[in-house]
């Protein structure tokens, strides 16, 4: 009986040992994070976007005529006018085309004249008459046709502007449609933009837009929108073109982003979460939402931003909690524990 009791004691106390000596059943490790409600609030919002200058005017200028170019009358960077002969193309075949072709409508209309005089005496029919009229007519349109490939030789500026692109030399030889240069018109600033669906409703056709960029601080440029597109994107936002002045002082060059302010405020109500439950950058936007402390990563889409909150336009709704603080710890499906 006596070893009975020792041997019962002993097991008694080894179940005790392995008990205490057992990991904890909980060994979740929870992320502390402090989080913020998505919230909707009423706001006053100014309509100021960024865009981006397109030339005023863009042309290609573009041989009409095949041959190798004789001259070439302007160089990267020249200011040219409208109707300006650009460069020339060489027609001395052309212009023993246009011998040929006149000697044998000169021969044509001879014969047109004699056998309309034998037609007059009898001495031949109409038919005959008429065939030859026919190959007159032809040959006459032979020399017109030679006479504007003649002309077209002289290769002129389709607008003003400067020359942008100069992708031949002088004495190669060009295709009828090659590409000869290109010629920008800044006389006026394109600025284009898009707008959203709720935005492109408070502007109008004509009105009245301020111009800045940072390349000229301080400077305002006057703009009137000219086009607001009557069909949304993909994305379903709107393309709107605004034509500003441009200045010889400070010179806006096509590529330049730009701010357009329409001096237009508005009551919106519209989401809001903290501008530091961000992940990523404002393009790239994303947050962690809690819910039954699991983080989940949800990709939203940005607005504006209202003192240190910023609009959510897409990817979240009222309600959804987002963390502010821990981020850096996460990653999709962690667990955690909400900090006061």
């Amino acid at each position: 009986m006596l070893l009975a009791l020792i041997i019962f004691r002993l097991a008694a106390n080894k179940s005790t040992l392995n008990k205490k000596e057992a990991p904890s059943g909980d060994t979740v490790v929870r992320i502390p994070v402090k989080v913020a409600e998505a919230k909707e609030q009423l706001q006053e919002v100014n309509l100021l976007k960024t865009g981006n200058l397109a030339p005023f005017k863009e042309a290609k200028v573009l041989s009409t005529t095949g041959g190798t170019i004789q001259q070439l009358r302007f160089n990267l960077g020249d200011h040219v006018n409208e109707g300006q002969v650009l460069a020339v193309v060489d027609t001395r075949l052309a212009q023993l085309d246009l011998q040929k072709a006149e000697t044998n409508a000169a021969k044509l209309k001879r014969d047109l004249q004699n056998y309309t005089e034998l037609l007059q005496g009898q001495a031949a029919t109409q038919e005959k008459v008429n065939e030859v009229r026919q190959n007159y007519l032809d040959a006459a349109n032979q020399v017109s046709q030679v006479k504007k490939q003649i002309a077209d030789a002289a290769i002129k500026a389709p607008t003003s502007g400067t020359i942008s692109e100069k992708p031949v030399e002088q004495g190669v030889y060009a295709n009828a449609g090659t590409q000869i240069a290109t010629i920008v018109n800044l006389s006026q600033a394109k600025v284009q933009l898009n707008l959203t669906e709720a935005e492109v409703y408070q502007v109008k056709q004509g009105q009245q837009v301020k111009i800045t960029t940072d390349v000229y601080p301080g400077q305002v440029f006057n703009g009137k929108i000219s086009f607001i597109s009557p069909q949304a994107d993909v994305t379903h936002n709107y393309k709107i073109e605004i034509m500003a002045d441009n200045k010889e002082s400070a010179l806006l060059r096509s590529g330049t982003f730009v701010y357009a302010d329409f001096s237009k405020k508005s009551q919106q109500q519209i989401l809001l979460i903290p501008r530091e439950a961000l992940t990523e950058s404002v393009k790239d936007a994303s947050v962690y939402v809690v819910e039954n402390n699991i983080v989940r990563q949800k990709t939203i889409k940005t607005g504006v931003e209202v003192n240190s909150m910023i609009q959510v336009v897409s990817g979240l709704t009222a309600g959804e909690v987002v963390v502010t603080s821990g981020q850096i710890n996460l990653k999709n499906g962690a667990q955690v524990s909400i900090s006061k």
